[in-house]
């Protein structure tokens, strides 16, 4: 296959733990050509079909020059097998119109991974909505005094922004209210921005569980992403320390149900976010966790990715 990445700079991956790296590499262990473009590399007009300026590249295997590249060139997304949509949050502006820019190169023919559409359908904080049965108590609002009452009926939650990713911007308020007018201040700016507000669950003590959904299938391991000295938050892009593990029962059932809906729609990858058995959020913009849940327990998810892409080309 020839393969596009959409995907922030090829020089600020960490090698070392980036998945689309990861992908990448295992695609070109099976002979699959790369190229990479960023967003801002998009572009449309009347009469042409989308196209973007990409840079075809070889992987060298080492860790810090890891690829080598040809001449970029100009190329029509439908001219690839595949398009992998890898851009990085934040769910800004530009990320919406780069979505359109590559649902019209569906339109051309081009296969988009996952869908444009979907990823609009879907942003991560919210796609939980559709899943009460599977979440803890959760308020979304613009609200201050809503965010007030649901603060005093469950004395201990978490607040966090909609557009974050890696634990930016996530706040939690115990019982004695400490800073919660500034905090809400901060997240809403005065009622122009709605805020996510959660049930804090003591359960994250454990780990803030990462568990792929590839294709519909989850994948037998999860990261379990764990708070470390006084914080909060698990995710590893805050200091939390990731320890794979076996789905649980009640993780697989989870991930079972939500990925037989949401495949379908377009979603070959999905990262839910578990804390105890309580779904906290849905990942399909650019999940990770590849490489930790690979290095620690032999389970070769990139592997699996790359099978389940091939699928969805060759189907």
């Amino acid at each position: 296959m020839n393969l596009l990445f959409v995907a922030d700079p090829l020089e600020s991956f960490k090698t070392y733990k980036d998945t689309t790296y990861t992908m990448m590499r295992e695609a070109a262990r099976r002979g699959h050509a790369i190229a990479a473009c960023e967003p801002h590399d998009l572009r449309w007009q009347t009469g042409r079909p989308v196209a973007a300026r990409v840079r075809p590249i070889h992987l060298t295997g080492q860790q810090d020059d890891w690829f080598t590249e040809e001449p970029a060139r100009e190329a029509a997304l439908k001219d690839f097998d595949a398009v992998l949509m890898r851009k990085d949050p934040p769910f800004d502006a530009e990320y919406l119109y780069a979505t359109h820019l590559l649902q019209q190169a569906e339109r051309d023919g081009a296969r988009v991974f996952n869908s444009p559409q979907a990823l609009r359908d879907h942003p991560e904080k919210l796609a939980i909505m559709e899943w009460p049965q599977f979440i803890g108590p959760t308020l979304v609002t613009r609200d201050a005094q809503a965010i007030r009452a649901f603060h005093a009926e469950h004395r201990d939650v978490i607040l966090k922004p909609l557009d974050g990713m890696g634990g930016m911007g996530i706040f939690r308020v115990k019982d004695d209210a400490l800073n919660l007018g500034s905090i809400i201040e901060t997240l809403n700016q005065n009622g122009a921005t709605s805020v996510m507000v959660q049930k804090f669950l003591p359960e994250i003590a454990a780990g803030d569980k990462r568990v792929l959904i590839i294709g519909g299938e989850p994948v037998p391991y999860c990261l379990a992403r764990i708070p470390q000295g006084g914080e909060v938050r698990g995710n590893l892009a805050a200091g939390g320390k990731g320890v794979a593990q076996p789905l649980t029962d009640a993780d697989r059932a989870t991930a079972t149900a939500i990925g037989k809906v949401l495949a379908p729609r377009g979603l070959l990858l999905i990262g839910l976010d578990i804390i105890g058995t309580r779904v906290t959020e849905i990942n399909v913009t650019s999940p990770t966790c590849f490489r930790e849940i690979l290095d620690q327990t032999g389970c070769d998810v990139p592997g699996i990715f790359v099978d389940a892409l091939e699928r969805a080309v060759g189907g």
